[in-house]
């Protein structure tokens, strides 16, 4: 049998070559999450957007001021018949003094509008740093698959060389030898697969970190300490969500800032006080005219047509919706917090069990197949090396699970992880 330097060589084929050459860690890539990236920036937008609502809600109460210029010419009624220059420049300033709280209520709704867009923000961001994390731990699974695929492979290959030579000796038949190169064929092309998808993980990766084309080389596993914090039970955490989760607490703003709207339109129909000074110069004196005035405007429109009730519905029926949508958002986000708890538990009391008792087994074939290659007695040794190495990857990959379960579990309670394990000493 050849020598075990063939198999070390085939493990160091065909390493893609990426365009970074720094070590990349989670932390850093989760740093990286809070760029600009495209999904980020249209929350961001519309906080802006938002923002912008304010100022001009806020605004409808500012003084105004305008100037008028009049080029006129006209014939008096009584007097000289011809006609004569009747020009008159003005300044005018007014400010609403009182309009049924129609101004305030409106910049409330433009307030709670601010305060939804900025939670659904955090929301956003959030989502996007479980994306980024989600890409972090492909990158490691797709590295440790094409690791596991490659020592595989080698193994096969040893083998299917040895047939050879043995078929060239006439030791075997064509159809072992064929058999044996159809299993190498099959493993080397998982083997090329996994490497391919090596490369599609990293591009996502570097996609969700906005840094598209620059494709990590190496990326560090991270300690995942969290993975070990005691939680609180379901009930316990249910009030914490819907006291804490941004996209709920960003609803209930949705529908406070409806309600401001409804509250402004219904007293469209009521008057507004306005004070006015004018200064003003004409061409022409009249006893009509001042030169200085103030006074007191009240106007009240007294029929507006169907508009206004037009503009009420419309409201009303946005308001239907939003109670809809904020009552199902209530239980998706309960049916999310149970199945994220779910789905801790069984990864922590089943799957990591089971993970650490599939390395133990292997291990312990191991040691055996080591002996007896020592002894001669069997040539599985490589084999028994590639699946200890699947069995590990089977519990890193518990480990990556778990980490992202507890990240959303986080994301739903507006909280972080160590904030909820204080929970479970507070309420024993």
């Amino acid at each position: 049998m050849r020598s075990w330097w063939v198999v070390c060589a085939l493990l160091g084929l065909g390493g893609a070559g990426y365009a970074s050459a720094d070590a990349l860690t989670l932390a850093d890539a989760l740093a990286a999450a809070d760029r600009a990236h495209p999904d980020v920036a249209v929350a961001e937008a519309d906080v802006a957007s938002a923002k912008a609502d304010v100022t001009s809600a806020s605004a409808r109460q500012d003084l105004t001021v305008t100037v008028e210029g009049v080029l006129r010419q006209g014939r008096p009624t009584v007097g000289s018949p011809d006609w004569r220059a009747d020009n008159s420049g003005r300044v005018v300033a007014r400010k609403n003094l009182y309009d049924f709280s129609r101004s305030s209520s409106l910049v409330e709704a433009a307030e709670a509008e601010l305060d939804a867009r900025e939670k659904a923000l955090i929301s956003s961001r959030d989502q996007h740093r479980l994306d980024v994390m989600a890409r972090y731990f492909d990158v490691l699974i797709a590295d440790q698959q094409y690791a596991a695929d490659n020592e595989l492979m080698a193994v096969i290959y040893v083998s299917f060389d040895n047939m050879r030579e043995r078929f060239k000796l006439g030791q075997i038949s064509r159809p072992d030898l064929a058999v044996q190169e159809a299993k190498y064929q099959d493993i080397r092309e998982k083997r090329n697969a996994s490497l391919a998808h090596q490369r599609l993980a990293r591009s996502a990766l570097a996609n969700a970190m906005f840094r598209p084309g620059e494709l990590a080389s190496d990326l560090i596993d991270p300690p995942l300490a969290e993975n070990e914090l005691k939680l609180p039970d379901y009930e316990t955490l249910l009030p914490v969500v819907l006291a804490h989760n941004p996209a709920w607490l960003a609803q209930q703003q949705l529908l406070v800032a409806s309600q401001k709207r409804l509250e402004s339109m219904r007293h469209e129909n009521a008057p507004t006080l306005d004070a006015e000074v004018e200064a003003g110069q004409y061409s022409r004196d009249a006893l009509t005219r001042n030169s200085v005035s103030g006074g007191l405007i009240m106007t009240w429109p007294i029929y507006q047509g169907r508009r206004v009730d037009a503009r009420i519905a419309r409201e009303q029926a946005q308001f239907a919706k939003l109670q809809a949508v904020t009552e199902g958002l209530k239980l998706n986000l309960s049916q999310a917090l149970l199945q994220t708890m779910l789905e801790i538990d069984q990864l922590r009391n089943s799957a990591r069990p089971a993970a650490k008792q599939q390395i133990n087994y292997r291990d312990i074939a191991l040691d055996r197949s080591r002996a007896e290659y020592e002894l001669e007695l069997k040539t599985n040794l490589g084999d028994s090396m590639a699946q200890t190495m699947t069995a590990q990857q089977r519990a890193r990959g518990v480990e990556y699970r778990l980490a992202l379960a507890i990240a959303r579990l986080t994301a739903l309670t507006g909280e972080p992880a160590n904030a909820l394990s204080k929970l479970v000493s507070a309420n024993p």
